[in-house]
């Protein structure tokens, strides 16, 4: 089998940098997330491959957070495109989780599949190899398994496994896994080693059925108590690996000008405001019921698994303690009249 060793992984992303855009699990002032290993300040920055979650997924990767369409020129009424930016540049993601593996999973499905592609979405994507690290020791918010996801298999093109001091057993998963592999295959060694055990999740929560049983709550009293410590700040979304609202706004100077696309949230009370005052989503109560359902039933409904991939790092990042996991296991003691 082949191995990476620990000593040897600044080579390889080094190597991987020549020809790509390569984001790893990096320290960054007071947070941490996936960045352009170019970027990095050695002597303020550490590569955290060994952390089980950084606390910003890959998800800006190929979904930007801000990211700018197409150009326009305008006359009178008319409007003409004047040039689009689609970013086909390769990008490689090293070092992601299973859950955040998942995550781009779901927005392939949501960008690129029932009949519509996202063409700045599918210019990154179809460019774009990732390299997963299995995970053997869950940490206390981690709940993946739960949600559908193997902690040890990741779907990605690369795997790695965490050896200790022997380093990273290095399995490849897809064409485009081995043709990278082939381009650092002097870093790599071929010798024997045997993966570590995983241990038990300590965060445990019952998924089955919640899906179908929250069908009949749309009405439910449960989301006036469940939404109650709910800030509509919709810091949950941004970390979210997975949540993927976006807006779209203009930017123009006489006859010129550019649209481009944010992230946007759900939580928010504008993400729904209707031109004519109205708003099916008023109070906070709306926004949150609507944000759960589409994590543990519409996506589901959808796409035949559910949108929250178990990272926890909403349960991490919300000032007020709202937990998904308890939210789970609130549903699935409801009761519901039939």
């Amino acid at each position: 089998m082949k191995i990476l060793s620990k000593d040897k992984v600044e080579r390889v992303l080094d190597k991987l940098a020549e020809s790509a855009e390569v984001f790893v699990p990096l320290s960054r002032a007071n947070s941490s997330g996936f960045y352009s290993w170019k970027t990095r300040n050695p002597e303020k920055e550490q590569l955290m491959l060994e952390t089980l979650n950084v606390y910003l997924s890959p998800k800006n990767v190929g979904f930007p957070q801000t990211e700018k369409m197409y150009s326009i020129i305008q006359s009178g009424t008319e409007a003409q495109i004047k040039e689009t930016f689609e970013d086909s540049s390769p990008r490689i993601i090293f070092g992601l989780r299973a859950c955040d593996a998942r995550a781009i999973r779901c927005l392939d499905d949501v960008f690129l599949t029932r009949g519509y592609e996202d063409s700045f979405y599918k210019a990154r994507r179809d460019n774009m190899v990732l390299i997963g690290q299995a995970c053997y020791e869950p940490g206390p918010n981690c709940f993946c398994q739960a949600m559908g996801v193997d902690p040890l298999e990741p779907e990605v093109d690369i795997v790695i496994r965490d050896c200790g001091d022997k380093g990273y057993i290095w399995e490849t998963k897809t064409p485009k896994g081995e043709e990278l592999t082939t381009s650092i295959s002097n870093l790599l060694e071929e010798k024997e080693l045997k993966a570590p055990e995983a241990k038990a999740f300590q965060t445990q929560v019952d998924y089955e059925g919640v899906a179908e049983k929250l069908k009949g709550m749309f009405e439910h009293p449960i989301w006036e108590d469940l939404s109650s410590n709910c800030q509509n700040c919709g810091i949950c979304t941004y970390v979210c690996p997975s949540c993927h609202c976006f807006d779209i706004q203009v930017k123009s100077w006489g006859e010129e000008g550019y649209r481009f696309r944010c992230w946007d949230s759900c939580m928010y009370g504008e993400y729904t405001a209707e031109a004519g005052g109205g708003n099916p989503r008023p109070t906070t109560k709306e926004r949150f019921r609507n944000r759960f359902l589409h994590k543990l039933e519409f996506f589901s409904e959808r796409y035949g698994y559910p949108l929250c991939t178990g990272c926890g790092r909403c349960i991490v990042a919300c000032p007020t303690g709202i937990n998904i996991v308890n939210i789970i296991n609130e549903v699935k003691e409801a009761s519901v009249d039939v």
